[in-house]
């Protein structure tokens, strides 16, 4: 292994990490076809096919897989050197990339972008906006934002909101029209807008007097986005079971109304995590005492 081979195995890492050609070549900003050829020099110095490729997906071979096990560790090293160079000075700097789903960047994170800009104009947000559970390390990122009960054990976690409750809402048409439901059982017999997370459809999640309970719901629309459930809820089409905080206006005014309120537990909020054996840099530390301050007692 030589020293020049290092750009060639960075752009491999970029290749597995982004799904393909394209997607590396975009994320460094060259072309395609000269991530390719990147590649198959790599392979020929070394002498060992790393990606095998089809017309429709790229995908490391058992060799690759292997040698990026090994390899990733050393250049996530190498990326947060670099990234610790951008935060020398009197203020944090540098790209700060972070995963979290689409309900934090709705109502915890977005509505505060132009705040923190204009205190930390030397940071760069690169927000992956993603429902699934992204892991952070393998994808190099600085840090992702999660539900606390989500988080895994060997992860810092860094709490930046209140707690959090979900509320069952319909219009008052909708209730009039199929009757308000009286037990989780009686969910069976209306029309429940789904939610659908990457691993599968999410069974509503619900609790009383320390009783839990996950309820299959059924309906005639499923939804893998937090605004268009209630936008949907809305227009009478059914029930949905969404953050108390997005509907907070509709319930004031009327537009919805709650159901089976004693049956929808209050449950920790969201939280910053980020792996145990990394250094956290400065622009990290500024992120996640901003976003804490802003949301405090939500």
């Amino acid at each position: 292994m030589k020293r020049s081979d290092l750009a060639g195995l960075t752009l491999f890492a970029e290749v597995v990490v982004h799904g393909g050609f394209r997607g590396a070549a975009k994320a460094i900003g060259i072309s395609p076809s000269a991530v390719s050829h990147g590649i198959a020099n790599l392979e020929k110095r070394l002498g060992v096919r790393l990606l095998n490729r089809t017309t429709r997906s790229i995908a490391p071979t058992d060799a690759g897989i292997g040698l990026l096990a090994r390899l990733g560790p050393a250049l996530r090293d190498i990326d947060a050197a670099l990234a610790g160079l951008s935060d020398i000075g009197n203020e944090p700097a540098g790209v700060l990339r972070l995963t979290l789903p689409q309900s934090v960047a709705g109502f915890l994170l977005i509505p505060h972008l132009t705040s923190f800009h204009e205190r930390f104009p030397g940071i760069t947000l690169d927000l992956h906006v993603d429902n699934s559970f992204t892991d952070i390390v393998a994808h190099n990122f600085d840090a992702g934002i999660r539900l606390g009960e989500s988080l895994e054990q060997d992860m810092i976690a860094v709490r930046i909101g209140g707690d959090l409750r979900s509320v069952i809402v319909a219009t008052p048409g909708y209730l009039a029209s199929k009757g308000i439901p009286q037990s989780p059982a009686d969910l069976q017999h209306h029309n429940c807008i789904g939610l659908r997370f990457p691993r599968g459809l999410y069974q509503w999640e619900l609790a009383q007097d320390g009783k839990e309970i996950e309820v299959a719901v059924e309906g005639s629309l499923i939804l893998n986005d937090g605004d268009l459930i209630v936008e949907a809820a809305k227009t009478g089409l059914g029930l949905a079971y969404v953050f108390e905080d997005r509907v907070k206006e509709d319930l004031a005014a009327g537009r919805l109304v709650r159901v089976l309120e004693d049956w929808c537990p209050v449950y920790p909020g969201f939280f910053v995590y980020y792996p145990r054996q990394r250094q956290m840099r400065p622009a990290l530390r500024a992120f996640i005492d901003f976003i804490r301050q802003t949301n405090r007692g939500t």
